[in-house]
């Protein structure tokens, strides 16, 4: 990528190198974004049917470009756009079909039972699959190296036979049809990286460095987020049974990878996932009405995340630009800079941002 949007973005590369591996860089890993920046550039007009929000790279790709011509990114923050038809796309390309919608994208349920989980295959030619191809390898050119087109959330495990079974049959498929699923889960386990290896060929620098949707992370090589939202609705047990060892082969075949955790109902699994030593990372989202990422409330998962020798991914938005730099600070002392990542709303003014950086200089 060149330098077009982001001063030093070789530098920014090679913070992210050492968040990964906890190396001391001084301070920690910032995402600091900036409004109030001056262009000439007009947004695009936006499409009338919602599902060309999705699926129009000409679209997207003008926006992304809008909000990177108004826009300052700092600290370690760099230009990257999504390019996800839907989180849990994998769904799509084993026979799933979308319901639009102007903030999300929802799939329909799709196979009557867990007996079709044996069926479950990859196709070449499946329409969704065709099409993501076609839309990513479109929005990479219209990037022109000026962001990274990030590997989109295709997701895995459970989370894929849950949206295509539907979470209230997946919850008794578990318990009355658990070798299927298990089953299920292998089958995925397999199909996962015929989908992201195509993805990372294409959408890859050529120094091998790709960038993964919405957790604004990249590394040099294949790197993911990979979770399990289904888990806050199983116990440890079978946890450890059907999913850990899923996302332990995933590990194994990632350069970097980091695990997000969905919520208070997922805290339970936390032991479990730090048992995979190939794991590097956590992302915390906190949940609906909770409070942020900086609140002494979530030590204790941060504790045996520190503990295992992993690095940390955290939000950080309650209160004001100088409560973020407060509860920055507190999270720092308890923690110390390395293996930590933080990242905020996008702060009002390149002035307000520089003063909120110039804090965390070493």
């Amino acid at each position: 990528m060149n330098n077009t949007y982001v001063a030093d973005y070789g530098a920014v590369q090679k913070r992210f190198e050492g968040w990964w591996k906890r190396e001391d860089t001084g301070r920690p890993l910032m995402r600091i974004i900036a409004r109030g920046k001056k262009s000439a550039f007009p947004g695009p007009k936006p499409p009338a049917l919602i599902k060309d929000h999705y699926l129009d790279p000409v679209f997207r790709s003008a926006s992304y470009r809008h909000y990177c011509e108004t826009h300052y990114f700092m600290a370690d923050a760099y230009p990257n756009m999504g390019a996800d038809i839907g989180p849990g796309s994998i769904a799509l390309y084993l026979g799933g079909e979308p319901e639009f919608a102007p903030d999300t994208v929802w799939f329909r349920e799709c196979l009557e039972s867990a007996e079709r989980f044996s069926a479950l295959d990859y196709d070449e030619d499946n329409k969704w699959w065709k099409l993501h191809r076609e839309i990513m390898a479109k929005m990479k050119d219209l990037s022109c190296g000026d962001w990274l087109v990030n590997i989109p959330d295709m997701m895995e495990n459970v989370d894929i036979l849950s949206a295509m079974r539907g979470p209230q049959e997946m919850c008794l498929d578990m318990a009355d049809d658990f070798d299927k699923v298990k089953a299920g889960v292998e089958i995925i386990d397999r199909l996962y990286f015929k989908y992201f290896d195509w993805f990372y060929d294409h959408l890859k620098e050529a120094d091998g460095t790709a960038g993964f949707t919405a957790f604004n992370v990249m590394g040099k090589g294949r790197t993911a987020k990979i979770q399990c939202d289904f888990s806050a609705m199983i116990g440890p047990a079978m946890f450890r049974e059907i999913v850990q060892p899923s996302l332990r082969k995933q590990c194994q075949r990632l350069t970097h990878s980091i695990y997000h955790l969905d919520g208070p109902d997922a805290i339970k699994h936390v032991d479990a996932l730090m048992e995979i030593e190939e794991l590097e990372a956590l992302q915390w989202t906190c949940g609906a009405g909770k409070p942020d990422g900086a609140s002494p409330q979530w030590y204790g998962i941060y504790d045996k995340v520190r503990a295992a020798g992993k690095s940390l991914w955290l939000w950080i938005e309650d209160g004001s630009i100088q409560n973020w730099a407060d509860s920055t600070q507190r999270v720092l002392d308890r923690y110390g800079p390395r293996g930590m990542y933080f990242l905020y709303p996008d702060f009002p003014s390149p002035e307000e941002a520089e003063k909120f950086i110039a804090r965390f200089r070493p």
